[in-house]
């Protein structure tokens, strides 16, 4: 009995002893580390999406909140004015025909014909206080000028005439409830007719003598076919260029009475410049050689491989004075 008890009592040292060496051995057990087996790639992945979602809600709540103090409120931004939406052309076409009958004071019609002429165009009751004596008063050339609105149903319209053989101007008031339902809304004003203008003197370009001496005979050629034989007229054109002849047997040549040909300032593949031209036509019919007449046109020329072509033709802006 005492033989087992010591054989037990010294055998499980040796046991314990046996255990502990396995577990320091290569073999030993161990508790897993925190973070070992990819654990902590969740903690990031986490961190990750926590902190999107915080950039998310705060651009969410800033910018609006940002756009509201930047951005001035409809109630704070300034009204901008609206054009009036005066119904011009039923005004101007209303006061020329009332002018007709305002600015003649006929002594065969009498004053009652006219103030009935006028009631047509005036407030109820008020054509009498337009009356003249007859033969008074003469209009003719008239022609609208403006119309300057006030407001959407307010204008004056200002109109050219001789009146008793003198040039001068009339305002009209129109008052307009619609296009079709208008009434002159006062007595009309007479005025000075505008004065004529002084021309002042026109920019000294420089001219190319060489250019102008070239285009002589082409745009002497031009005019003709413009004028008299429209099947050559292609012949001193630009290609892709289009201009209409005139009505045949309207005009008839005369002569090129001046070519002016500033120097060329623009730089490309082809020369292109701006010429004046003045040419004298005669007027087919009048029967007496004298019966011509002088105009003055703006021709766009091209000289293209050594040739000059006509790419446009229109009036000259100011040839006084060049």
């Amino acid at each position: 009995m005492a033989r087992r008890s010591t054989a037990r009592s010294g055998g499980a040292p040796e046991a314990a002893d046996a255990a502990d060496d396995v577990r320091g051995g290569a073999g030993r057990l161990r508790r897993p580390r925190a973070g070992s087996g990819g654990r902590w790639w969740v903690w990031v992945g986490r961190a990750v999406l926590w902190a999107f979602i915080i950039v998310v809600l705060f651009n969410g709540v800033w910018h609006p909140l940002r756009e509201g103090i930047a951005t001035p409120s409809s109630e704070d931004a300034e009204p901008q004015p609206e054009e009036p939406e005066y119904p011009e052309a039923a005004a101007a076409a209303f006061a020329a025909r009332f002018a007709e009958h305002y600015l003649n004071a006929a002594d065969d019609g009498g004053e009652t014909a006219r103030a009935e002429a006028i009631a047509e165009f005036v407030p109820e009751g008020d054509a009498d206080s337009f009356n003249v004596p007859a033969g008074s008063l003469s209009g003719s050339e008239i022609q609208v000028v403006t119309v300057t609105p006030e407001d959407d149903a307010n204008a004056v319209v200002t109109l050219s005439a001789r009146v008793n053989g003198a040039p001068m101007s009339l305002d009209v008031p129109v008052y307009a409830e619609d296009p079709s339902s208008l009434v002159v809304s006062g007595p009309p004003a007479l005025l000075a007719a505008p004065d004529k203008a002084e021309l002042p003197e026109a920019s000294g370009s420089e001219s190319d003598p060489r250019a102008e001496e070239e285009l002589q005979p082409v745009l002497t050629s031009f005019f003709e076919a413009y004028a008299e034989t429209p099947e050559h007229l292609s012949r001193y054109l630009e290609d892709g260029a289009s201009v209409a002849q005139l009505p045949q047997g309207s005009l008839e040549f005369g002569q090129l009475e001046d070519v002016a040909v500033p120097v060329r300032s623009e730089v490309g593949e082809d020369d292109v410049r701006q010429a004046t031209a003045t040419v004298e036509w005669r007027i087919p019919g009048a029967g007496d050689e004298s019966a011509s007449l002088t105009q003055s046109y703006r021709i766009t020329v091209v000289r293209s491989d050594g040739e000059w072509y006509v790419r446009d033709i229109q009036g000259a802006p100011q040839s006084f004075g060049r």
